[in-house]
């Protein structure tokens, strides 16, 4: 079986984003938000069968870990009130599309977050969605504010309350930011893989994995720069008096294939134990095209790991045992449905 660990609903209805832009306009104008808008079964068939489903199938791969559009969240954008309302709707929306498909999409929910409000009031929508919805994990915002970071590191004791419940529930996060507001920083090229170099340095600075050793995080986009500057990190853990990378976080710390060529993929598996690999394409995201080089859709990652020369063994485990370990909910549904 091969779990593709990051898929997001880029294609969702337009109805969706004609939502989006009233809820923001009445919200800027002082008037009440509009009501959720109804999207037919009809019209979210279209919007998968024709885009995810296809390619999921068509990439020999069985099943999608799918959450709400990333880029979209936008939690810096509006207030909580907006922020609830809107990520309810997502989260609603892929539990739609997790009924119409289950043996093909499973749930992960976006959260509430806005700047300066507290990640306690997250909790309720986790607990909601995990324990309602039947989803398997969340995508966690590190800087809710768009690219000006004005969040705690994760290792603050401000983000304790999630982590608790995280555990209580038995489910992991993406470490995943949203849009960016800040120009300095372009979204998918910049933000996303600054925000995944900087978890993985909070968590290697801090001592989070004492407090918490079973929270489990994913650090999508392949790891951001660090397996490519690996030694860095080895010699920093190092010099700050913190113990070896393989006890200290990556026993709780895991890296997708988001990895859009194979000399970056050939570099992560040298690099990164196999362990903490999962598969991952985030297809029809950031990068949609076509590789002139290869004549290959960037973003078919499974073809990367196909190349390499691992034994089966090891490829199972990044397509599908890792991925059952990390997510236990996810494993639990899938021996139900006899897989």
């Amino acid at each position: 079986m091969i779990i593709d660990c990051h898929g997001h609903y880029t294609t969702a209805p337009e109805a969706l984003q004609l939502f989006r832009k009233a809820q923001l306009e009445a919200f800027e104008a002082g008037k009440a938000l509009p009501e959720v808008p109804s999207i037919s079964d009809d019209e979210i068939r279209e919007s998968i069968e024709k885009n995810q489903l296809k390619l999921l199938l068509e990439r020999g791969s069985d099943m999608t870990i799918f959450s709400p559009r990333a880029s979209a969240m936008a939690h810096h954008i509006g207030d909580e009130r907006v922020s609830k309302q809107w990520t309810s709707a997502c989260n609603d929306l892929i539990k739609r599309v997790v009924d119409l498909y289950p043996q093909h999409f499973i749930g992960v929910c976006q959260l509430p977050q806005s700047p300066g409000v507290s990640i306690k009031n997250s909790v309720a929508e986790l607990e909601r969605c995990i324990n309602d919805l039947g989803f398997v994990g969340c995508n966690l915002n590190p800087d809710p504010s768009g690219g000006h970071w004005t969040s705690q590191p994760l290792t603050d004791k401000s983000w304790y309350p999630f982590y608790e419940k995280m555990v209580e529930l038995d489910v992991p996060a993406m470490i995943h930011v949203s849009g960016s507001c800040n120009p300095n920083f372009h979204a998918t090229g910049a933000h996303y893989m600054n925000a995944d170099t900087t978890a993985f340095m909070q968590f290697l600075e801090g001592d989070l994995f004492k407090d918490f050793p079973e929270l489990r995080f994913i650090i999508p986009h392949g790891g951001g720069a660090v397996p490519y500057h690996w030694g860095r990190y080895r010699g920093l853990a190092d010099m700050l008096k913190q113990p070896p990378l393989s006890e200290h976080v990556m026993k709780n710390v895991y890296f997708d294939t988001c990895v859009y060529h194979q000399p970056g993929i050939d570099l992560l598996f040298d690099v990164i134990d196999i362990k903490n690999i999962l598969f991952g394409s985030e297809m029809i995201g950031a990068v949609r095209g076509i590789d002139p080089q290869t004549g290959h859709y960037f973003d078919d990652t499974k073809r990367y790991i196909d190349a390499l020369a691992i034994s089966d063994e090891d490829k199972a485990k990044v397509f599908s045992g890792n991925a059952r370990v990390v997510y236990p909910r996810l494993d639990t549904k899938l021996k139900e449905m006899g897989k």
